[in-house]
């Protein structure tokens, strides 16, 4: 077998995808085949983890060698590993640096940081094949102790190997001890109670945030925002602390009360950021190219600076203070670190010549909004007189109310609308990189028509288009510029899937 960087991502492709894990908590297609319970999915998981790990050669043991952060929440919680990572990274008591994250949206080794910059092919690679080559000879040992005669082309395959986010959990674990990793921030997949990264033991935790909550992933984690908070609670350790923004209007009371009743639960210490203290502080503006932009990252920066601090304070075992310094006191401290950090695919400004490109991928209605207000700030602070593209899709959701969300959003911020509307164009693409063959069956564009007829109604003077791929909404968006003659402000969002898409059509040469 090849130990090729190419080979190893071949293999991980054939490993059982997320989607067809996640699809078993969707009601059952007919009566006839009733699915399993969520709960008795849920309840499974974490042995399953823990098992997966011990074929692979690893045990809770060996975590307890790192010291890490743990990210939970709907919203939000990318940024703040992305400020974590960039803190981290330029405080020397840190020492080295791993951060595992989710989605990847050009390559897969996005997801798996060392010192802030995603692990080499090279590494990936040799640690990708060690895991492999573990979980099959515990296959192979599997098979021999219970005396099955198991064809070698089974036991070598996907078959013994657990499915993509769990396998990318273990890789990342095991990179991050064979590289000398001290700090690590690790962001939960989906929840956090029956995360695949909760497997971390109590003693390898410092601290742990609970980014902005939102109504998502229901048949896992619940259909109310109080059910969410329960999951997403289950990243609290014994005697650390978990840093949260405090919720008030709508269910944000019960939602308190029942973080409140987990950290006791778990004896943990839960620290409740307050809004009116992150507006009297302000946040931090980034200042270099591609930083995090976006009024709503105070929030994030503020739970990042809290829990980095913290992170710190525990390293340094001689450090017994337990007082809580001020957000502009930590900013001061930590100013390089929100200043410098970077998100690939959110809140990301790209000027290309005459396009201008705003990025963010946003996969809920809670979301949409707060890009909402980023795109709309990006109008207000520009005096062009560019033609408006809206590039989106969102294929496994409401999209006439992911729509509504973010043209209702838009409205509201901007005091002027312009004749036109808030869009010249509106192009709905699905996420395929590339248009399909001749011998390949046409697409399913149901969902990009019911875009377009919620766009037509929300914004009739909006001229849409559907097409079956970015590489073909791409050409439409540069044929308007020829056309126009004018610059082209392009905001694509909604899935994370077309971001990574559009970014490597933008730069076919980014290494994957």
């Amino acid at each position: 077998m090849a130990r090729t960087y190419e080979s190893a991502l071949a293999r991980l492709d054939s490993i059982q995808s997320n989607r067809a894990v996640t699809s078993l908590f969707s009601p059952p297609v007919s009566a006839s085949s009733p699915a399993p319970s969520a709960a008795d999915l849920n309840a499974l998981a974490i042995p399953e983890m823990l098992s997966w790990l011990g074929r692979a050669g690893l045990t809770q043991n060996d975590f307890a060698r790192l010291r890490c952060i743990h990210v939970a929440g709907t919203k939000g919680k990318g940024s703040v590993c992305a400020y974590l990572t960039s803190i981290l990274t330029r405080t020397p008591a840190a020492g080295r640096v791993g951060t595992y994250t989710s989605p990847h949206l050009v390559s897969v080794r996005e997801r798996i940081q060392l010192d802030g910059r995603p692990i080499s092919r090279t590494l990936f690679a040799r640690y990708f094949f060690e895991v492999w080559d573990a979980l099959t000879n515990a296959a192979r040992d599997e098979a021999a102790r219970s005396g099955k005669n198991i064809p070698a082309a089974e036991l070598e395959g996907p078959a013994s190997k657990p499915f993509y986010f769990r396998f990318l959990t273990i890789l990342a674990f095991h990179a991050f001890l064979r590289e000398g990793v001290k700090s690590a921030i690790v962001e939960c997949g989906i929840g956090g109670e029956y995360d695949s990264t909760n497997v971390l033991p109590a003693e390898a935790v410092t601290a742990s945030v609970i980014s902005q909550l939102g109504i998502d992933h229901v048949g896992m984690l619940g259909s109310t925002l109080p059910e969410i908070a329960w999951n997403k609670a289950g990243v609290m350790k014994s005697g650390r602390k978990c840093f949260t923004r405090k919720l008030q209007a709508g269910d944000g009371e019960e939602t308190m009360r029942v973080l409140r009743e987990r950290a006791a639960e778990k004896n943990a210490t839960l620290i409740e950021v307050e809004d009116r203290e992150v507006e009297q502080w302000g946040g931090v503006q980034g200042t270099e190219v591609g930083s995090l932009e976006g009024e709503f990252q105070k929030y994030n920066q503020a739970l990042a600076l809290k829990a980095a601090a913290e992170h710190l304070r525990v390293l340094d075992e001689n450090q017994n203070t337990q007082s809580e310094e001020k957000l502009p006191v930590l900013a001061e401290r930590f100013s390089d670190g929100l200043r410098q950090a970077r998100l690939q695919g959110r809140s990301e400004t790209r000027e290309y010549g005459d396009f201008t490109w705003l990025i963010d991928g946003a996969h809920t209605a809670e979301s949409l909004e707060e890009v909402a207000k980023w795109f709309a700030g990006k109008r207000k602070a520009s005096a062009d007189n560019a033609k408006v593209v809206l590039l989106f899709n969102q294929q496994e959701r409401d999209v006439a109310k992911l729509l509504n969300s973010l043209h209702r959003g838009i409205e509201k911020e901007l005091t002027t609308i312009p004749e036109g509307g808030l869009f010249d164009y509106a192009i709905f693409t699905r996420n395929d990189l590339q248009s399909r063959t001749d011998d390949e069956p046409e697409r399913d564009l149901t969902v990009q028509r019911a875009a377009a007829d919620a766009m037509n109604k929300l914004s009739p003077r909006t001229e849409t288009a559907v097409v079956e791929s970015v590489d073909e909404a791409v050409k439409k968006i540069k044929d308007t510029q020829r056309r126009d003659g004018t610059k082209v402000v392009v905001l694509a969002t909604g899935s994370f899937h077309l971001v990574g898409a559009l970014l490597r059509k933008l730069e076919p040469d980014s290494e994957l």
